[in-house]
């Protein structure tokens, strides 16, 4: 993170109206010390949210009138490296007149307004960054994608968010052909390319160029729309988290309030660090990690500061704003040391970093709050000093190599295949990625003789050609494919403790209370959607919170009876 985010917040003069000034008419250059001093009371909560607020306006040009009233030096704001060596460097002078060309790009040519959405599909090129900027001057909201996404992903996309434009890389970009008749609201498409034209694409580099420096930004409200980003579905298809300009904007000024110019700090975050991997970090660097935790809808929830004393496994304390607790099912605070929800208090005063909304999905919005908290999805534990101890999931999500994967969509992927009667998709895991997707599945009976070995390779590349490459099936059952069952004898074996085997048909009821209370609830959610489809199936996981406690797993058998 650049060190002048430490100095982003209020850069033009403070007042109830915020910081968005009218076009055209710079205020006063800020003075450090009274940045930093008003960051610090809004991430307390001492002084509100100012009404409006632009990023490119109120940080980018305001750090660009600083390097040209040489206030700072001409250090690059930004530095991009390839493979090749090839080497780009913008100061935030250079930053600001490329993305103000960018912005004419998206009002010109695109023809876009502000609050329509524009879907961005690129690998790590510097048009990103561009494009994200332009995007935050003309207002027009942003939704980030990754380069795997497939042409079901790309559909399924477009079509839920309405995007009216699309920009995208020369290998994307036949994809995206392929399904735009699908999409009615798509009406322009930009190609990062240096090749020739590609009919029905705009060349956003030949645009690039021939663009005016010049840009009026847009003076946007703190709270309007910045981006769309696409969660993975766990009971159903990707949500849409809308963040403004002020979640994201101001949200993640937090992460960044460190400057060192050699390696003294280190952060961690997307998923749950495992003590040895932080022991030996700090055994080889000398530095220690300092972890995080949050969400998409959120940024950063909990944290562990420097200079914070850091207890090893845990993610820290409460970051501010944030009032974080641990909460029962009916939102009801739980004393310290008792595992519930992880909870984070939105009323009487809705945090400024928190995400507006699930897009035109109002009642999975509602279905996140319960009393005066939002609900998280995570359960954990709080000590009493303070800190957070997490424990797993409420939902059986899988975070493979920092990939969040839906098991939904995984399933929707196999259901297509000939060969797959049912299927159930679990966490399964992995010493490189944490987790990876296991698959059981149920064959259709013409495919019950098949090769297991060769039919295996041949959902895999079916899943990987569906879907994203990453979400296909890396484990599958270790001996051969699961056929339908009347029953099923199980045997759970957790740290040296066993449950017995039930023989013969089992009241599935009992077994899930049975499980729910060996276990910990989202190890409990993942058996009772793997039995609820009445299949024989055979997986190890691991327990909640296995990367802090390697090697405490725990293995069900489930065997058909007959």
């Amino acid at each position: 993170m650049r060190p002048w985010l430490r100095h982003l917040v209020l850069q033009v003069r403070r007042t109830s109206r915020g910081f968005c000034g009218s076009p055209g008419q710079p205020a006063p250059l800020p003075v450090p010390q009274k940045i930093v001093a008003t960051w610090e009371a809004i991430s307390l909560g001492r002084q509100p949210v100012p009404e409006y607020f632009n990023f490119a306006h109120d940080v980018l040009d305001v750090w660009s009138r600083l390097e040209e009233a040489g206030h700072r030096p001409p250090n690059p704001a930004f530095w991009w490296v390839n493979g090749t060596g090839a080497e780009i460097k913008w100061s935030f002078e250079e930053l600001g007149k490329q993305s103000r060309k960018a912005a004419n790009v998206l009002e010109g040519a695109c023809g876009l307004q502000p609050g329509d959405r524009m879907m961005l599909v690129l690998p790590r090129l510097p048009e990103w960054w561009l494009v994200s900027v332009a995007c935050m001057r003309t207002g027009v909201v942003m939704i980030p994608g990754v380069t795997q996404l497939t042409e079901k992903d790309l559909k399924y996309r477009l079509q839920a968010s309405r995007a009216k434009s699309i920009i995208t890389s020369d290998s994307l970009a036949p994809r995206v052909d392929a399904i735009s008749p699908e999409c009615p609201s798509l009406q322009t498409k930009l190609l990062v390319s240096d090749s020739d034209s590609r009919p029905g694409w705009l060349n956003f580099r030949e645009l690039l160029r021939e663009a005016p420096t010049e840009h009026n930004c847009l003076r946007t409200k703190s709270r309007d729309p910045l981006a769309i980003y696409f969660t993975s579905g766990t009971t159903g298809a990707p949500k849409m988290v809308e963040h403004s300009q002020s979640s994201y904007g101001l949200g993640f000024v937090a992460s960044g309030r460190y400057q060192f110019q050699s390696l003294r700090h280190c952060l961690t975050g997307g998923e749950a660090l495992n003590p040895d991997v932080r022991e030996k970090w700090k055994r080889q660097t000398s530095v220690e990690l300092y972890e995080g935790y949050g969400q998409s809808e959120t940024v950063v929830i909990c944290a562990n500061p420097k200079g914070m004393k850091i207890k090893s496994g845990s993610m820290g304390k409460a970051f501010p704003p944030y009032d974080v607790q641990i909460v029962d099912d009916e939102g009801n605070v739980l004393p310290p040391g008792e595992e519930g929800n992880v909870a984070i208090r939105i009323r009487p005063t809705r945090p400024f970093c928190f995400f507006n909304c699930y897009s035109d999905n109002p009642e999975k919005t509602a279905a996140s709050e319960q009393g005066d908290f939002y609900i998280t999805g995570d359960r954990a534990r709080m000590d009493k000093d303070g800190y957070f101890w997490f424990m797993g999931r409420n939902d059986d999500v899988i975070n493979s190599s920092s990939y969040r994967i839906g098991p939904v969509e995984v399933e929707s992927a196999l259901a297509e295949h000939p060969a797959v009667l049912e299927s159930a998709v679990v966490s399964s895991p992995d010493p490189i990625r944490g987790e990876v997707v296991k698959a059981f599945i149920v064959l259709t009976p013409d495919y019950s003789s098949h090769d297991t070995e060769a039919l295996t390779r041949e959902l895999q590349e079916h899943v990987k050609r569906v879907t994203a490459p990453y979400k296909y099936p890396r484990k599958n059952c270790q001996r051969r494919f699961l056929e339908r069952s009347k029953g099923v004898n199980c045997e759970v074996r957790s740290g040296g403790n066993e449950v017995q085997p039930q023989e013969g048909p089992v009241d599935l009821r009992m077994l899930h209370e049975k499980l729910m209370d060996h276990w910990s609830a989202p190890m409990g959610s993942i058996i009772s959607s793997t039995l609820k489809m009445s299949k024989a199936c055979s997986f190890q996981t691991a327990s909640p919170g296995s990367l802090r406690n390697a090697g405490k797993s725990k293995r069900v058998s489930l065997a058909p009876t007959t």
